[in-house]
């Protein structure tokens, strides 16, 4: 039997989400307190890759087990036997054909920024400090261009397969000052690697003067490899949201719908 999982975590001491040898991921402590748990190896699926240092509230997983437990206590026990820097927010029973990464249909992203006089050294783990106020207008109205379907070359990272599509459809991109913050939230069919980090380097420098909102659409209508070189530090970076179908096996609505 099939089990999806949602799943939150601080990101700030793992080397990224998937399995890596001799490494701390989100998945290697998943899977070590499911093994726990069900006394035997358990292979856990994530829908969305994330880097070194990136946080998730939205991530989705699958797992298979022989034996069936309640998902509400299966949910406690993983929060049990797991790390405090993962939790599980909900589990529940799902279709054998269930692919939490091939049956998503739209990945939402959030990149918090700071830009008080002074960092918080409170928050450090979980936004990136801009030492100028922004101007989050001029950001907003750059950030229009990303909606549509777009060759997103120019802000593809170095592990970008360069024979793959660079290809992406966003389908929301707004960035807004939340009380001490400003957000940048992104919504695509699936992003390439270094993709949103890339992009929110280019809105600062539109949030601080250095470029103008057209020279920033130059970016998205011109694809070049290597055109965004404002790379932000992955603490700001935040997986939000994963949309499937009729809200998936989770029953998590888009609030997009």
């Amino acid at each position: 039997m099939r089990y999806a999982l949602l799943i939150e975590y601080d990101g700030a001491d793992f080397r990224g989400s998937q399995l890596q040898t001799g490494v701390r991921t989100v998945q290697s402590e998943l899977e070590r307190a499911l093994g726990k748990i069900f006394e035997q190896p358990v292979r856990v699926m994530l829908a969305s890759r994330t880097d070194s240092g990136v946080h998730a509230t939205g991530q989705v997983g699958s797992f298979d087990a022989v034996k069936e437990m309640d998902p509400d206590t299966l949910a406690r026990a993983i929060n049990n036997h797991g790390p405090d820097d993962i939790t599980v927010r909900r589990v529940r029973m799902a279709g054998d054909g269930f692919d939490p990464r091939r049956d998503a249909t739209q990945r939402e992203y959030m990149y918090r920024l700071n830009d008080d006089p002074v960092r918080s050294s409170l928050h450090r783990r979980m936004e990136f400090h801009v030492r100028h106020r922004l101007d989050v207008g001029a950001m907003q109205l750059a950030a229009t261009a990303l909606v549509g379907e777009h060759d997103f070359a120019s802000f593809a990272g170095p592990a970008a397969p360069r024979d793959r599509s660079t290809t992406r459809r966003v389908v929301r991109a707004t960035v807004s000052r939340n009380g001490r913050s400003v957000e940048f939230f992104i919504s695509a069919n699936a992003f390439i690697h270094q993709q949103i980090r890339r992009t929110a380097g280019e809105l600062v420098r539109v949030g601080t003067g250095k470029i103008g909102p057209d020279e920033f659409e130059k970016l998205v209508e011109t694809p070049v490899r290597g055109s965004a070189q404002s790379l932000l530090a992955p603490q700001g970076l935040c997986l939000a949201h994963i949309e499937y179908p009729d809200g998936g096996p989770l029953g998590v609505p888009s609030e997009y719908n």
